[in-house]
């Protein structure tokens, strides 16, 4: 029996700039249904943080998501700065969870693995790679790249899943 097609939120979490891409898996057939970015503008720490999660609400209700897959957090250089994403993706999880989506967590290494076939790939590769998948007339933007990148690492890791669930 085939499993009904999944629509997954993928989320690149960053308090300037998060990129989000919502595609839909229908067995090995992947089709890009939206992606952008939330640009929450200037203002306080917790005016941006609010701004993301409301940006973010909009696009969970509109493509009504129930699974969503976020960058998981890296070690910065600059502790403020590692700071700073912890909230974004907290907001980010938090408006997740309130529209009653399932999060998942992957790394950038395993979502660039996943993408390009190498771990280390950059931004470009990860664009070009996600254009080519997903059949898209341009490459998206870098963020939203990386925001389908976690979404399609997601999809690919579905049957899997479902195999360690059943063992």
């Amino acid at each position: 029996m085939r499993p009904e097609p999944l629509r997954v939120l993928g989320i690149d979490p960053g308090l300037r700039a998060t990129g989000y891409g919502v595609l839909e898996a229908d067995g090995d057939a992947l089709r890009c249904l939206d992606h952008g970015c939330i640009r929450p503008g200037a203002g306080s720490v917790p005016a941006r943080l609010g701004r993301l999660f409301e940006g973010l609400c909009v696009v969970l209700r509109t493509h009504a998501v129930r699974c969503a897959a976020i960058e998981t957090v890296f070690v910065a250089a600059n502790p403020g700065t590692a700071l700073k994403l912890g909230q974004a993706r907290g907001a980010l999880i938090a408006a997740c969870i309130v529209a009653g989506a399932e999060v998942h967590e992957y790394a950038p290494s395993r979502m660039k693995l996943a993408v390009t076939g190498r771990g280390a790939a950059g931004k470009e590769q990860v664009q070009y790679m996600v254009r080519a998948l997903l059949g898209l007339e341009a490459a998206p933007q870098a963020d939203a790249a990386d925001a389908l990148g976690f979404a399609i690492c997601h999809a690919h890791s579905r049957p899997r899943r479902a195999l360690e669930a059943a063992a």
